[in-house]
Formats: C-alpha cells, sequence, structure tokens
C-alpha cells in the first residue's frame, strides 16, 4: 500500500506530461495546418483593403454605420488567421457598397418588369420558363459573401483553438514536471528518515 502511495505521484506526473506533450503537438499541427490551408488558396487584399482607402470609398457611396477594420491587407498575402479575419471584415464593407448599405434581410426578394428590385410578389415578373417570379439576383452576393466570410471567420477560430491549445498543453507539462519534482523529493526524504538511525542507537554508537 505505501508503495501505491508512494509512486502514485510520480505517475500521476508522468500523464500529466504526457498528456502536456499530446495537447501540445496537436495545437501546433492545427496552427500549421490553417496557415497551410489559407497559404494554398493564394488570396490576396485588393489595394482598398485599408483603413484609409476604405473610408474613402465608404464616404463616396454616403454609407453610414459601416465598422472600419483596424488592419491593414492591401496587397498582402492572406497567409495567416490574423489576416484572414481583416479580409473578411472588408469582404463586407464590399458587399454593403455593392448592394448600397443594404444586408441581405432588407433587399427585396423579386424583380419587377422593370427589373427593379421588389418585395411584392403580385407585382414580381414572371420567369416565362418555370413561371414563377423572378428572384433578385443581387441576393445572391450576399449568399456568397457569408459563405466565404465564414470560412475565413472559421479558420481564425480554429488558430485561436490550437493557440489554446498549445497554452494549455505547456501548463501541462509545467504542472507534471513540477508535481514530479515534489513527488520525488518528498520520497527521498523520507527514504532518508526511514533509513537513518533511531536517537538511541545514535547514541550507542557515540559512546
Amino acid at each position: 500500500m505505501r508503495r501505491i502511495t508512494d509512486y502514485g505521484g510520480i505517475a500521476a506526473s508522468i500523464i500529466l506530461i504526457v498528456f502536456g506533450a499530446a495537447v501540445l503537438v496537436m495545437g501546433v499541427s492545427g496552427h500549421s495546418t490553417v496557415s497551410d490551408s489559407l497559404k494554398n488558396e493564394q488570396i490576396v487584399g485588393t489595394p482598398d483593403m485599408s483603413p484609409t482607402a476604405i473610408k474613402a470609398e465608404i464616404a463616396k457611396a454616403h454609407l453610414k454605420n459601416v465598422d472600419i477594420p483596424s488592419g491593414n491587407v492591401a496587397n498582402a498575402k492572406i497567409d495567416s488567421a490574423s489576416k484572414a479575419r481583416t479580409f473578411a471584415e472588408y469582404m463586407r464593407i464590399h458587399t454593403l457598397l455593392a448592394t448600397g448599405g443594404q444586408v441581405y434581410a432588407q433587399m427585396p426578394r423579386f424583380l419587377d418588369k422593370a427589373g427593379k428590385p421588389t418585395a411584392d410578389q403580385s407585382n414580381a415578373a414572371i420567369d416565362p420558363k418555370s413561371g414563377s417570379p423572378v428572384e433578385n439576383p443581387a441576393r445572391n452576393i450576399w449568399v456568397n459573401e457569408t459563405a466565404l466570410s465564414t470560412a475565413l471567420n472559421t479558420s481564425y477560430f480554429a488558430n485561436q483553438v490550437s493557440l489554446f491549445s498549445v497554452i494549455i498543453g505547456i501548463a501541462l507539462l509545467l504542472t507534471g514536471a513540477g508535481f514530479g519534482v515534489v513527488t520525488l523529493r518528498l520520497l527521498m526524504s523520507g527514504r532518508a528518515r526511514r533509513t537513518a538511525p533511531a536517537p538511541e542507537t545514535r547514541e550507542a554508537i557515540a559512546a
């Protein structure tokens, strides 16, 4: 029983170190996967993807209540998660510029006979082939933007998770190592006390 209690701490420290190393490797691998995936897409920021340039475009289009990104990825390769997130922020502004400041839910669903957007289905033009009301194709801009920006933001989230895994892995390694050192020190001090001669024995030896 004493042996189990003595070496249980060592076993626990070994488990912590093993788990810490595994989590650390997984975190580093995840970070590398995100970076490699972004590089493979060959994404490059457009020249207006800077706070100054995008402000000018927003002012020209008379858009209001538009959040300006703080990052600058103009003509930059999108090869990191932070750049991907910034690129997605500028993509949203480009979509707002293309739709006159309207989000998907604000855009009329149909087109009338004059080709203008309308929310009234009874006024919508009818497709002669399908016999259905003509859908507003401009709404697809938001569909594409949402799909692409979601992918970019997901890469950012995945990168943050991998960094968190690296931190947790390092913490587990340090905890396991520290726990092992303390356990070994306690074992060595306990063994020294058990092997030390009793006071009576020391007195007899001295005499």
